[in-house]
């Protein structure tokens, strides 16, 4: 299985490299230099990629590959998503925090035992991380992914248990 580590923004200069938006807590072993990643272009097509260097640039990187030699090049990969597999991941130290692809997919409960739905995704946003959720009887539901919320995540059991303050689910 692949995650998420970065979306490319745009080419930066003539020389091929990339402006990549990151999505993962360790950019300094996902974007290590030799490292392999798998661009996933517009199309769907994907494509594996070697960082030969990488720099802060703001809030985002400047990254070049190996198989990117110019700008033309480095515009066809605007919008690609940059993936790591999960199989290279080091588990996590803390009972607390999890990998997106971890939580996608668990199907969420409401403290009573009533299902909720199934989280789609995580999404990642300047107030905190929310879990995006596809209700069982259609719609989608935010749910801030915070323990006063959320008090149980099992990741072995699939499931996620949501204690929503009044409104949250209307």
């Amino acid at each position: 299985m692949d995650v998420v580590v970065g979306r490319v923004a745009k080419a930066h200069g003539i020389r091929g490299e990339l402006a990549v938006d990151v999505r993962t807590d360790s950019p300094e072993e996902r974007f290590a230099l030799g490292a392999v990643v798998a661009a996933r272009l517009r199309d769907g097509s994907s494509r594996p990629l070697t960082l030969t260097a990488v720099r802060a640039h703001g809030e985002r990187l400047l990254v070049r590959f190996d198989e990117i030699p110019g700008r033309t090049e480095a515009e066809a990969l605007r919008g690609a998503l940059l993936l790591a597999d999960t199989d290279s991941l080091p588990p996590s130290d803390d009972p607390d925090e999890f990998y997106d692809h971890e939580l996608e997919g668990l199907t969420a409960f409401l403290v009573d035992g009533t299902e909720i739905g199934v989280v789609r995704e995580v999404l990642h946003s300047p107030g905190g991380e929310l879990l995006a959720v596809d209700r069982a009887g259609g719609g989608e539901v935010l749910v801030p992914f915070v323990r006063e919320i959320v008090p149980e995540v099992d990741i072995p059991g699939r499931r996620v248990v949501v204690d929503p303050p009044e409104g949250l689910l209307d």
